[in-house]
């Protein structure tokens, strides 16, 4: 095993000034943006990209699917290594990465170097994930003040998704599918410039990697990833789908034993015995499933029924990730402070199921401000309302030393209801489908009412689960090492 010295006193972080907090919060909510917006600003210019390398669709995909996969598989590796490294270390490499790979999309001369950059990228996003949502509670104390920097981290992140549809659309259009990538080159040396000034150095721990656990959770979760993209695309045949699932069912459940046994393990099993935890990864995994699956079949609908263009199919949605940006920033954090984490949590997923549920009522004809826009808004607040508090709940009742790899399984969450939730709405609406154009229709019927009854259900289970100790999310002493702390005043 591999293992990584303590920091010397004179590695102690440096001081992080109080003035100084507002610019950490913008650098790590600006990865985020990145690691979000990135799917959906690239969605926008896939057209450009098949056009200019004479793609089939199903060739094409692979532009999006490679760096989903590799982002879900590398995450919960990249929380241990912001946990052992020390969280700076890894959120800069993260971002390096990221940027680098980016320029070689911008740059690529044949699709295998695209799919390739794209790769890379998502082991980028992986790196800097959790590593920043880890940095956010070492540089905000427990209490009122974090719970407005996880409302405003969280509003980015979650308004970076549909607002990546509209900024990619308008640069493809202006400039290319090439500036989609420039634009991440430039985004990310912003982020980078800024990292060292804003975020404490960190420290290194003697810890061992787990690596047996790193390469089994890893491979495990790539070859799921691939199966379930390669199945919704291709057909779920045996040699190319079935068998790379029930390779990764087996690695997943040895990666589970290996962990029960492990004396340092990659994923501390004991972090779901705490309620916020699990509530929080139900709660990951119902809102992107539902919020990514709904930001499938808009496209659909809109431009291939009622013929919008992109740029007009992503202003649709737009409204969702404003109501998010406004309910995440202004909303959530001064009631996560006087209500608590687990009745925010039941009442966005709520009301996501109602927003969701709506747009089973729109039509071939239209309509948008009767029938999708009080939706949109509606799922929005939800939205709004669950991003930041499962942020803040991932790490409830986890050591501060920890937070990385718990961060890492929150997104982990997120990234199988991108993927698993959305196969399953996508399955559903085939059953309920016969034709072209307008018979698609209650399909998507189907699929927007199946993700309003999961929100609905998961709703209820948080509200009755027990072991959830307290209303209020009240300030606390730190739970970071001393060092850490004292950086930190």
């Amino acid at each position: 095993m591999i293992t990584e010295p303590v920091n010397t006193p004179a590695a102690c972080p440096a001081p992080i000034r109080e003035r100084r907090r507002p610019l950490a919060l913008g650098v790590l909510s600006g990865a985020l943006a990145l690691d979000i917006g990135s799917l959906n600003v690239v969605n926008a210019a896939l057209p450009g990209i098949g056009t200019h390398f004479g793609l089939e669709d199903a060739t094409l995909q692979w532009t999006m699917t490679a760096y989903a996969v590799t982002f879900a598989g590398f995450l919960l590796f990249g929380g241990r290594l912001a946990d052992v490294l020390g969280r700076r270390f890894v959120f800069t490499a993260g971002i390096s990465l990221f940027t680098v790979a980016a320029l070689g999309g911008a740059l690529a001369p044949s699709a295998t170097v695209l799919v390739v950059a794209r790769a890379l990228q998502g082991i980028g996003a992986a790196l800097c994930g959790p590593a920043a949502l880890a940095l956010l509670t070492e540089i905000f104390s427990k209490g009122t003040a974090r719970n407005r920097a996880f409302g405003v981290y969280a509003a980015v992140g979650a308004a970076s998704g549909s607002g990546g549809f509209v900024l990619g659309g308008a640069l493809t259009q202006l400039f290319g599918w090439r500036s989609v990538f420039m634009f991440s080159v430039v985004s990310g040396v912003a982020v980078l410039a800024a990292a060292k000034a804003a975020l404490p150095a960190g420290v290194r721990r003697r810890q061992p990697l787990d690596l047996p656990g790193a390469a089994t959770v890893t491979a495990g979760l790539l070859l799921a990833v691939f199966g379930i993209s390669h199945g919704a695309q291709a057909g779920w045949n045996w040699a190319d789908t079935m068998l790379p699932l029930a390779a990764a069912v087996v690695l997943l459940a040895a990666f589970v034993l290996w962990e029960l046994r492990a004396p340092q393990p990659l994923l501390p099993i004991a972090i779901f015995r705490a309620a916020p935890v699990r509530a929080s990864t139900l709660a990951a995994f119902l809102l992107t499933t539902a919020a990514i699956g709904l930001q499938f079949f808009a496209p659909l609908y809109l431009q291939g029924m009622l013929g919008y263009s992109p740029l007009q199919s992503g202003l649709a949605v737009l409204p969702l990730s404003l109501t998010v940006f406004v309910t995440a920033t202004f909303c959530t954090g001064r009631l996560l402070s006087r209500v608590g984490q687990r009745p925010l949590l039941v009442a966005g997923l709520v009301l996501i199921a109602m927003g969701v549920a709506t747009w089973a009522w729109t039509s071939a004809s239209g309509d948008y401000w009767l029938r999708m826009l009080p939706g949109l808004v509606v799922m929005g607040i939800g939205i709004g309302v669950v991003f930041p508090t499962m942020t803040a709940a991932a790490l409830t009742g986890v050591p501060q030393h920890q937070h990385g790899v718990a961060g890492a399984v929150n997104v982990t969450a997120q990234q199988i209801g991108a993927g698993v939730g959305v196969t399953a709405l996508v399955v559903v609406a085939a059953v309920d489908t016969a034709g072209t154009g307008a018979a698609l229709l209650p399909g998507y019927h189907a699929a927007y009412l199946t993700a309003g009854v999961a929100c609905g259900l998961g709703a209820l289970v948080i509200g009755l689960a027990r072991g959830w100790n307290g209303g209020a999310t009240t300030p606390q002493p730190e739970e970071a090492p001393a060092a850490t702390r004292d950086a930190l005043r």
